[in-house]
């Protein structure tokens, strides 16, 4: 058995979910799904259009009418079953995402379990939805407010982590009562699939959840048809802060509710008190995850003067170490780019730095294919494009400062405001720091912030919204006042 075959086959999902069915494009087109180590063929997958779009929606707005009506305790359960489906087959589910998105099997199965605990925890907090009664100023009227889900859901997912992200949105919808349309990357359809079929085999009732899949080229035209249709009453995006924009433009006519989690530009500080060893540590967790390819990567990387140098040849010498190679190999630590255009973007950021003056430690090679050895950069500035866009890739850039007041201007000199990281040992310092900067997520010593229970989501231009937490239900509920008079 090759490393990456699957025990159960029939985890490998080559059709849309409607209703709770399994169903080719009403036009007969299909698309290759391949391995981003190797270009090798995977499956073929349905290539939807505003027809397909138009029967999912249908499904999901036929299912809403009688899903809003089940107990929170029902959809608890349901999900707790979709849950136990996703654990027992959390290897399957792994070799899926690594042979679909390239990153290594371990990491792979990572994800699974991060996406688990999504499932897990709102269906631990369906049941403590709940209003309120308020206090009347007559003897003769009885208040509260009460929360309903919202409507159908649209859910629109990126490649870079296809378990967690759709189970991020799907698992909050369903646990407060909503149907879901989901259209999954053109890049990682699978996993997607695979986990609709776990909540098929759960019970999950027919048109409660949709998958479609596009091609990049047909995606406009299934997503709008559900941002242009009344029935749709929320979308849930994750991905670039260009798109999220248009889909709030284009939802605008019908006043849709919006959770939009997009780009990035996340700044790593290491204050010339931190301690270095725990710092390189957690910039190595949080920059290499994925080959670089997340929302809350460290893009921009400032070391105080001080130990500029000393952090610099700490992290060199750990990157020089990390093995490059496709997912089915031992021991491997970053995976291949998701596909050619995202390698490129990444050679041309290095080769903008060296251009410009910076320093290239160690790595930054185009080994092959989608691959790229993991690189640092020194003496950049905020002029180059690593610093100015988000690199997306394996690519350590670090930049000098002096004072506090300093490195905290250029933090927060960004449209972006995801996430942020910092080390220091001064109690001070990082409570005044912490509130200064303009981000929706602050790593405190700390590289891995990530958790189904914390609040996830970004301010200024990466959107609004949160996913996960206490909070994360809140955007699939619209709060309803009664008001009962006459009352003696």
């Amino acid at each position: 058995m090759h490393k990456l075959d699957l025990h159960r086959q029939d985890l490998l999902v080559a059709s849309n979910f409607i209703g709770s069915d399994w169903v080719g494009a009403s036009s007969g087109r299909r698309f290759d799904v391949t391995d981003p180590s190797d270009g090798s063929l995977i499956a073929s997958v349905p290539d939807s259009g505003k027809e397909d779009a138009e029967f999912a929606l249908e499904a999901a707005h036929v299912a809403f009418a009688s899903w809003r009506t089940t107990t929170a305790r029902e959809r608890a359960d349901l999900l707790k079953r979709w849950h136990a489906l996703v654990t027992q087959n959390e290897e399957d589910l792994a070799r899926l995402i690594a042979r679909e998105q390239g990153k290594p099997l371990a990491e792979g199965l990572g994800e699974v379990q991060y996406a688990a605990s999504y499932i897990e925890w709102f269906a631990e907090g369906a049941a403590h939805v709940t209003g309120d009664v308020i206090a009347s100023p007559t003897r003769q009227r009885r208040m509260m407010a009460v929360k309903e889900p919202v409507g159908v859901v649209a859910v629109v997912t990126p490649w870079n982590f296809p378990a967690a992200m759709i189970a991020r949105k799907i698992a909050p919808a369903l646990a407060a009562g909503c149907t879901v349309v989901a259209k999954p990357a053109e890049d990682t359809p699978l996993t997607a699939l695979a986990l609709a079929r776990l909540a098929l085999e759960a019970g999950l009732p027919a048109g409660v959840l949709n998958v479609v899949c596009a091609s990049r080229s047909n995606t406009p035209s299934v997503v709008d048809t559900w941002l242009d249709d009344v029935r749709v009453r929320k979308v849930s995006f994750t991905g670039s802060t260009p798109i999220g924009k248009r889909l709030a433009e284009r939802s605008a006519p019908t006043l849709k509710k919006l959770s939009l989690e997009l780009g990035g530009n996340a700044p790593f500080i290491v204050f010339d008190d931190a301690d270095l060893t725990a710092a390189a540590a957690g910039l190595l967790a949080a920059k290499f995850r994925n080959s670089g390819q997340t929302c809350v990567s460290p893009n921009r990387v400032f070391v105080q003067a001080g130990v500029y140098e000393d952090f610099a040849d700490r992290i060199t010498q750990l990157v020089a170490r990390l093995k490059v190679g496709a997912a089915h190999e031992d021991n491997v630590q970053i995976g291949p780019l998701i596909n050619a255009r995202a390698a490129e973007k990444v050679v041309t950021h290095i080769g903008d730095a060296l251009h410009r003056g910076a320093r290239l430690l160690v790595g930054g090679e185009r080994a092959r294919g989608n691959f790229i050895t993991p690189a640092v950069l020194v003496d950049v500035d905020d002029k180059m494009l690593v610093s100015c866009e988000e690199t997306f890739g394996p690519v350590v850039a670090i930049s000098r400062f002096s004072t506090e007041e300093e490195v905290l201007q250029k933090a927060n000199d960004t449209p972006f405001g995801l996430a942020s990281y910092f080390y220091t040992r001064d109690a001070a310092r990082i409570w005044r720091f912490s509130e200064q900067l303009e981000t929706g997520i602050v790593g405190i010593n700390e590289g891995i912030t990530s958790s189904a229970a914390a609040p996830f989501g970004g301010i200024k231009e990466s959107g609004y919204g949160r996913e996960g937490s206490i909070h994360g239900i809140d955007d699939y509920l619209h709060l309803k006042y009664l008001c009962h008079g006459g009352l003696s």
